[in-house]
């Protein structure tokens, strides 16, 4: 059984099988996480910046994109990013012996494996076939080989501190994006709590300020006027002295009469007709 000319066709010719699923060019996939802007995919240049799900970007074209979003078709894969607060500038160590041939033409060798950053401990080149981390307190960036051979809370680049919580893993898989995502969520939270106490204790404290500064206010106000009055020479409080009547030259000597002290009173032996006075009866 042939076809035309006397060929013999081979059964994938005859039988329609299913096709495999074309698979990702790997070498291509890497150099562009590793190699490009997530939002432009431009090529990486200084200064370069990451987020907290370890994607790299060009702090050009993050600028662009949290000023105006509509620009970016991608908008929706990047909802994560609200400021520049979400975002940290790398410190990387750059790979001297680093170049490419002008020309493709030919037979001259083209190493793709080849990167412009390296891990400043160990060595090693970011381009992918190896992991890579950077710290959230510093920016510093070290391949994850140098942060397990050297275990340490002193970033090897710098010298500062950080926490185990600050190590971002750069281009992660799904289950450390995720992971990371986790993180990033709780941290959030735990800011915007403690914001939000900070401000509760500020309002606090400004109350009891103006509580205190109102009863001082009001204590120097009653100590002026007290001050003042005095010093107009104001009315004093004093003891009242107690006069005779006898003595009073305002009264008369009928008016006197009726007292027990005046001197007819004293020298009678009867009780008097108007004040009566057991005494003399």
């Amino acid at each position: 059984m042939g076809c035309d000319g006397g060929t013999i066709p081979k059964r994938d010719e005859l039988v329609k099988t299913k096709k495999k699923p074309e698979q990702k060019d790997k070498t291509a996939d890497l150099d562009a996480k590793w190699k490009h802007c997530a939002i432009t995919q431009e090529p990486l240049r200084q200064p370069i910046m990451a987020c907290e799900l370890g994607r790299l970007y060009n702090k050009e074209a993050v600028l662009e994109f949290l000023i105006d979003r509509s620009k970016f078709e991608c908008a929706s894969s990047f909802e994560h990013l609200k400021g520049l607060k979400d975002l940290k500038e790398l410190k990387l160590t750059e790979n001297k012996g680093y170049g490419r041939p002008k020309s493709e033409k030919g037979d001259s060798y083209i190493d793709t494996q080849d990167a412009k950053y390296i891990c400043p401990v160990v060595g090693i080149t970011m381009n992918g076939k190896h992991g890579f981390s950077y710290i959230w307190s510093c920016g510093c960036v070290l391949s994850d080989r140098a942060l397990k051979e050297v275990k340490s809370d002193i970033c090897h680049k710098c010298g500062s501190q950080f926490s185990k919580d600050d190590v971002i893993t750069l281009n992660g898989t799904e289950e450390e994006v995720e992971r990371l995502h986790q993180r990033m969520r709780t941290r959030k939270e735990q800011a915007r709590l403690a914001k939000k106490a900070k401000k509760h204790k500020a309002e606090s404290t400004d109350t009891e300020t103006k509580t205190t500064d109102v009863k001082k206010a009001r204590t120097e106000k009653t100590g002026t006027k007290a001050l003042s009055k005095e010093a107009a020479g104001g009315p004093k409080d004093k003891i009242p002295t107690l006069k005779s009547i006898q003595k009073d030259p305002s009264a008369s000597t009928v008016y006197k009469s009726l007292f027990t002290s005046s001197n007819k009173a004293r020298n009678q032996q009867s009780a008097h007709w108007v004040t009566y006075n057991p005494f003399y009866n």
